[in-house]
């Protein structure tokens, strides 16, 4: 029994044994900066090459540990967007450490920690294992954003990310209580079966209601949004990218494999959550990001408003929103990777500069920089034909057919609010006041990032690469 469940969970700890040897190379070598890029890159492609093994691995489900771990189409999937975007993020962010002084062997360690975390939340069959992958990914997360110790907004960053996530954990963990209290278990299906046999009773609706608002803090969903702002500016550049990747996907994915395993026969309750928060994001993070000048806060309220359309595909309660949120949240990850090739790149003499404002005609100084992250913007605006508007068309069709029009509605309305300050920054770059300009250069493999992403979003409108066909197998295994 131990054999096949080791063999079930061998990914997750093939990383945790390669944080740990990494961790001991890095304590005993003494050219440390050396040695601190030597793990970054092996790390990446350690990521790199796990995505590969798990996304080619035979279809089927598999249990451990009494189905407290779950690998299945749908946690394969999350996996692999999950490895390949936390592999891109580490590439782009060794040029920055360096230039930043904080290439050191701990940040990708403490990376790999974060992403083994987020593999265990998607596989999650039980309560117990789900909190133990949550806190993992959140103290590690809590670090790295503060990771810049002689920062004053680093440290603030890691602080409130560390207060606030207390408290959301602290909610998801009594919700998780009184589950256990009202059914006898912590095992999804077990809970699963309790609800279709006796049905949602107070209590165990309450501990519904408490687990959807600490989760709802992890995927930054308003109204408990207010950390992401502040986090975003505050980190060091690269663990914002990260931050805007593949912790959404693990955040999203766990909340769909528990409200789906767990709670699949309760759907009319949990639902009326998920429309309050998918309607109360996609408006707050798209009139919230109107105002900002910083492009790093920018982008965490338009996160914001992303997760809000993502929780409106599993909104729907059905297997067609759920294949919506897997699409949306492969093509967001995608789309922000590219992004933040860019912003790491915005700098002056040197110095990294965060100021909207600083892209005003940047398109005279780099006219092939600027026309990639004008498709990346139109793309996450929604506009057609990218594929930035096939993420939407999905959740919002899904949304339609489930009865929700109206949220259906709400979200085009919210989408064309968006679309305001995506156009901005592009018209800042092209006829924008001249002032200053940026002078950073670009190095090829941030190039590859940011061309690869905005051709993705203008080749993907031919068959998205078979993404959607994937995200449909895998939202099959989930729901059935």
């Amino acid at each position: 029994m131990l054999s096949n469940d080791i063999s079930v969970i061998l990914p997750e700890l093939l990383l945790a044994v390669f944080a740990m040897v990494a961790l001991m190379f890095g304590v005993w070598s003494k050219k440390q900066e050396d040695v601190s890029g030597l793990i970054l890159w092996l790390t990446a492609l350690l990521f790199a090459g796990v995505g590969l093994w798990i996304g080619m691995a035979p279809a089927g489900t598999n249990t451990a540990f009494n189905e407290a771990f779950v690998s299945d189409g749908f946690a394969r999937f999350a996996k692999v967007v999950i490895l390949w975007g936390a592999a891109s993020i580490l590439l782009l962010s060794k040029e920055y450490l360096q230039k930043n002084s904080l290439l050191k062997y701990e940040f990708p360690v403490l990376i790999t920690m974060a992403t083994v975390g987020m593999m265990i939340m998607v596989s999650s069959g039980d309560l117990l294992s789900l909190y133990m992958g949550l806190e993992l990914q959140s103290l590690s997360l809590y670090v790295v954003a503060a990771f810049r110790r002689d920062s004053l907004r680093s440290t603030e960053a890691g602080l409130k990310y560390f207060v606030l996530g207390a408290l959301s954990s602290g909610l998801l963990l009594y919700g998780a209580s009184l589950v256990y209290g009202y059914t006898g278990t912590t095992v999804f299906s077990q809970i699963s079966t309790v609800v279709a046999d006796e049905g949602m009773s107070l209590g165990l609706l309450f501990g519904l209601v408490f687990l959807v608002t600490g989760m709802a803090f992890k995927v930054s969903a308003a109204p408990f949004h207010m950390w992401t702002p502040d986090v975003y500016e505050g980190s060091p550049t690269p663990v914002t990218g990260f931050f805007a990747t593949a912790p959404k996907m693990a955040a999203a994915a766990m909340m769909a494999r528990l409200l789906h395993d767990a709670f699949g026969n309760a759907t009319d309750d949990w639902q009326q959550i998920l429309i309050f928060l998918s309607f109360a994001s996609v408006f707050l993070g798209s009139i919230a990001a109107i105002g900002q000048t910083n492009i790093k806060r920018l982008m965490a309220y338009s996160s914001i408003a992303h997760m809000g359309f993502a929780l409106m595909g599993l909104a729907a309660g059905s297997e067609e929103g759920v294949q919506a949120l897997l699409i949306y949240l492969a093509i967001y990850v995608t789309t922000n990777v590219g992004v933040f090739a860019f912003i790491l790149n915005m700098e002056r003499d040197g110095r990294p500069i965060t100021d909207i404002k600083s892209l005003s005609m940047y398109s005279r100084v780099a006219p092939a920089r600027v026309a990639a992250l004008a498709v990346l913007m139109f793309s996450l605006a929604g506009l057609p034909p990218l594929v930035g508007f096939f993420a939407k068309f999905y959740v919002l069709t899904a949304a339609v057919n489930a009865g929700l029009t109206w949220l259906a509605i709400a979200g085009v309305i919210a989408s064309v609010i968006g679309a305001y300050y995506y156009l901005r920054i592009v018209f800042l770059m092209y006829f924008g006041e001249a002032g200053d300009a940026l002078n950073g250069k670009m190095s090829t493999l941030h190039w590859v990032f940011l061309g690869g992403s905005s051709g993705a979003m203008v080749l993907g409108i031919v068959n998205m690469f078979g993404v959607e066909t994937i995200a449909g197998m895998a939202a099959a295994t989930l729901l059935n």
